[in-house]
């Protein structure tokens, strides 16, 4: 899978793509990662890539044609466009049902706003798939572009050592309107905490069945707003 980052502030991203999993990934040849400065579209004495918004107001707007022009390239680069997403917290709030319509893509190009956002004619221009990841403001899209990048490596063939985590965690598969269960590891007791002897036991399944109270008690206790929104889903379509 390709991602490509258009920002402003490509630096931000050596450290985060050079740990762990996804780092490995790299090194496997599963996922590609290209950082573009969209200031190396931009004209001008003085190469400027934002400008003050017309009526008035505070801070500064993206300029069109930088924005525009450096998608346009990265897009011609490539036999097949890839699909672009613009990290913006106008768009449609980013779920695990839609992270997993979006790893099926082979290619993603993600848009990263910053100051008062982009000239409204980026939108218009591009036709870009919008996409918040959270009812909150950020100083720019580069952390969102980092989160989308982090939940899709996950589903891509071969990057998770075992294919069944993806398809256990929170919000995944059988645990769609779920979060997930206790986990716990050795040592058997600590501070007087035990690990519950069921997963001790070696019966996998009364594990099963434990595993799949407990997931249920838990989201009753910590988001009970899920229960809620399958009850929901099933009177209107079950």
């Amino acid at each position: 899978m390709r991602f490509d980052v258009l920002t402003l502030f490509p630096e931000m991203f050596p450290g985060y793509l050079g740990q762990s999993l996804l780092r490995r990934a790299i090194d496997a040849g599963l996922v590609q990662v290209r950082l573009h400065n969209i200031r190396d579209w931009a004209v001008g004495p003085h190469a400027a890539v934002d400008d003050r918004p017309f009526g008035g107001g505070p801070g500064m707007v993206l300029k069109a044609e930088p924005v525009v022009e450096a998608v346009e390239a990265v897009q011609s680069a490539q036999q097949t466009p890839g699909h672009l997403v613009m990290l913006t917290p106008q768009g449609r709030r980013l779920d695990q049902p839609g992270v997993e319509v979006l790893a099926e893509k082979s290619h993603l190009i993600m848009l990263c706003g910053r100051y008062e956002g982009f000239d409204e004619r980026v939108r218009k221009i591009l036709e870009p798939d919008e996409i918040s990841v959270g009812d909150y403001v950020l100083n720019g899209g580069e952390v969102g572009a980092m989160v989308l990048i982090d939940t899709c490596v996950r589903l891509v063939p071969g990057v998770l050592g075992d294919v069944e985590s993806s398809q256990n965690d929170s919000f995944s598969g059988s645990n769609r309107h779920r979060i997930e269960c206790s986990q716990y590891t050795r040592p058997r007791s600590y501070r007087g905490l035990e690990v519950p002897e069921i997963l001790l036991s070696g019966n996998h399944e009364e594990i099963a069945r434990w595993r799949a109270q407990e997931s249920l008690d838990r989201t009753r206790r910590k988001r009970a707003d899920l229960i809620e929104r399958e009850d929901e889903i099933n009177k209107n379509f079950g």
